[in-house]
């Protein structure tokens, strides 16, 4: 009897023990999700959150209609991360997002198409689907729209409005700045002299 005794308070001492080193997680700023998304961390940090906003998330994408929280719930859906795995739902969540005006659920779809990934591959879909985030100043989109159409997607008449995007685009990094540059490079030679002049301006006119 005594020994069950001992066994029960240490069985409720680790109960405890585990219980006060579970921390309490809050619901993720806009600022905060923007830049795991952009990061490309977001599934990470659910998973290291041990999947405790799950219904949080949830709410804000289908209650409040928020789109980086339609981002967030669609990839958790699309990848099965704490929850069971449901593309078909999870793309059209995306597709939600997209709809509301967000570039990165804008270029998330793009990349799928792109890619053949949940859907089928699809280029010229995916430069429709990444031309308005570009068009926002999206540099991901803009970089993702010049490589799009330097292999030969999309139309020739949107050569001018990409390259001049991305090469008038401001470089946070070394490393971006020149794969921008390999990416205007090969889109330059499907150009005209007086194309590439006009969109290496400042201002179009």
């Amino acid at each position: 009897m005594l020994l069950r005794i001992l066994l029960l308070l240490l069985l409720s001492a680790t109960a405890l023990t585990a219980k006060a080193e579970l921390k309490a997680v809050d619901i993720y700023s806009d600022e905060e999700l923007l830049q795991l998304i952009r990061q490309n961390t977001y599934l990470q940090r659910v998973k290291q959150d041990d999947c405790q906003i799950v219904k949080d998330i949830e709410a804000h994408a289908s209650v409040l209609q928020e789109p980086l929280y339609q981002i967030l719930w669609g990839e958790m859906l699309n990848y099965g991360v704490c929850v069971a795995a449901q593309p078909s739902r999870g793309v059209e969540w995306l597709r939600r997002a997209a709809e509301q005006g967000s570039p990165e659920a804008m270029l998330k779809l793009a990349e799928y198409y792109e890619q053949g990934k949940f859907l089928m591959k699809d280029p010229e879909r995916a430069v429709y689907y990444v031309f308005p985030a570009a068009s926002e100043g999206n540099l991901a989109a803009q970089m993702k729209l010049v490589k799009l159409l330097g292999e030969g997607y999309g139309t020739p008449r949107d050569y001018v409005l990409a390259y001049h995007w991305l090469y008038n685009q401001t470089f946070a990094d070394t490393k971006t700045q020149r794969q921008s540059e390999k990416l205007l490079a090969k889109l330059a030679q499907l150009m005209p002299a007086s194309q590439l002049e006009r969109a290496k301006a400042v201002q179009l006119h």
